[in-house]
């Protein structure tokens, strides 16, 4: 249920009340972003300030993904159940404690904690963000515009992070740490005043406490065994068991949403092809797209000599693309629909990372980086607003807080799963220290650049099944929350 106030006009144009609350909800998703970007460029610094070994420091980035992937589908239905807008305030209210938290501390435990509690209020933030837009705005093309302009918002903030640390951390790295905390209590208090307020859920079958403690067990076991599995050895019996273990409770939440009377995830979302095409194409995408991020900034720093700055610099291109793009992809999106973008933008993907595997020691900028740059940033400002798009269409709105977190943990899970395979490859490639010349370095970069090919050429492979010959009405079929029956809803896949 949405407020009168922040409903668009009977023609579609949006108040300043609209505006503004979309406004709130994009500077969560650019902190989200701003925040994960800008702590890479900083790690140096602070081991070199509060006397961290390599692995502690592994950890600060680590805390975050673990409390961010692992705790998103408790915050996707804790949305649905507690009312997005509370979940939303509360949790943005975290963030900026655990920001100033993080930039006054004097040690790498409490500062590893202010991590994890950051990312586990991102978790609680970003489902409910994304579900107050899809019930604030309704299914079409407002809600594309929308979701456009909000999906690129984090593209954006991703890129800035990068440059804005390489000059905050100039100065020092606690600026990288204090800088999300005043505007996040900004947004907070804005958001006061102009989020609509929401009902909670009032199902007949309680709080699904078993399903919510299988379900985030699962995934913070998932996320801290793929992330710990580089440093002990993906073969070692301690990875061995992990992944066991999580299969086992994985088994075991399936067995109990099957059966609950109020799910944390009702499974029957899943049985709509352009659904599953969504999740899986979040994890291939962001999955591909964080591990090359992760070799082209070793390539340019370590291989090439170019500053924190200059590489930030490098990928600014693709940061702008995207930015630029923000209020014309929902209209984009409305034309051709959300398969037809997300297999171009995969495409696009995919011959730049192609071209990349060209690169040398001593690169023509504008002949190799910049195309593949602008070719990454295409194909991002297309595919990913597509993604969230195509997720949330043909949901009912009680259920939009679970969707989204189910959308943002693909998205999580396949960025620390695919960046800790390429990083194990990467390793596996690594040179001899006798033997490690930058020619070799580079040599044992590019097995790593291939399986980012091959993971963003799956995604591709995946959305193209959601092709349909121009004589079908497309149809995304959506199982509803009563019955065993299914509601077709005309959408465009």
């Amino acid at each position: 249920m949405t407020s009168p106030l922040t409903t668009p006009t009977s023609d579609g144009r949006w108040t300043p009340r609209l505006w503004g609350t979309l406004l709130v909800l994009c500077a969560a998703m650019f902190l989200d972003a701003l925040d994960v970007s800008m702590v890479g460029v900083a790690l140096p610094s602070i081991g070199a300030d509060l006397g961290l070994s390599t692995s502690a420091l592994q950890w600060i980035v680590s805390g975050y993904i673990l409390g961010y992937g692992g705790l998103l589908l408790l915050g996707g239905r804790a949305a649905d159940l507690l009312g997005r807008r509370q979940v939303f305030l509360v949790a943005l209210g975290v963030f900026a404690l655990a920001s100033l938290l993080g930039g006054l501390v004097d040690s790498g435990p409490l500062l590893i904690a202010s991590r994890f509690i950051k990312g586990l209020s991102a978790a609680f933030t970003a489902p409910a963000g994304l579900s107050i837009i899809t019930t604030t705005f309704p299914e079409g093309t407002l809600r594309n515009r929308a979701l456009a302009i909000y999906t690129t918002c984090g593209a954006t903030g991703y890129s800035m992070g990068l440059v804005f640390s390489g000059l905050l951390t100039e100065a020092s790295w606690r600026l990288t740490m204090l800088l999300p905390a005043p505007i996040a209590l900004i947004a907070l208090l804005v958001g006061l005043k102009l989020l609509p307020r929401t009902e909670r859920e009032r199902g007949q079958g309680g709080y699904d406490v078993p399903g919510a403690v299988l379900g985030t067990a699962s995934m913070l076991l998932l996320v801290f065994t793929v992330v710990e599995a580089p440093e002990v050895g993906w073969g070692s019996a301690r990875t061995v068991l992990s992944f066991a273990a999580v299969a086992i409770l994985l088994a075991a939440f399936v067995a109990v949403e099957r059966r609950s009377p109020s799910p944390l995830i009702r499974l029957g979302v899943l049985r709509s092809g352009p659904q599953v095409r969504a999740q899986l194409g979040a994890l291939t995408f962001v999955g591909s797209y964080i591990g090359f991020q992760f070799l082209v900034t070793l390539y340019m720093q370590q291989l090439l000599g170019w500053s924190a700055l200059h590489t930030a610099l490098a990928f600014l291109p693709a940061g702008a693309l995207v930015a630029l793009s923000a209020t014309k992809v929902g209209a984009v999106i409305d034309r051709f629909g959300t398969a037809r973008l997300m297999v171009l933008g995969f495409a696009l993907m995919v011959t730049g990372y192609v071209l990349f595997l060209r690169i040398d020691l001593d690169p023509v900028y504008a002949a190799v980086i910049l195309p593949t740059m602008l070719l990454v940033g295409s194909g991002f400002a297309l595919t990913f607003p597509s993604l969230n798009v195509q997720a949330t269409n043909g949901v009912d709105e009680h259920e939009q807080g679970m969707v989204s977190g189910l959308l943002n943990t693909s998205v999580q899970v396949g960025g620390a799963i695919f960046l800790a395979v390429v990083t194990a490859v990467v390793t596996a490639n690594a040179p001899e220290r006798g033997d490690a010349s930058p020619q070799a370095v580079l040599d044992s970069y590019r097995p790593g650049l291939l399986v980012v090919t091959l993971i963003a050429l799956a995604g591709l492979l995946i959305t193209l099944t959601g092709l349909r010959t121009r004589r079908e009405r497309p149809s995304v079929v959506v199982a509803t929350s009563t019955p065993k029956e299914t509601e077709r809803v005309a959408v465009r896949d």
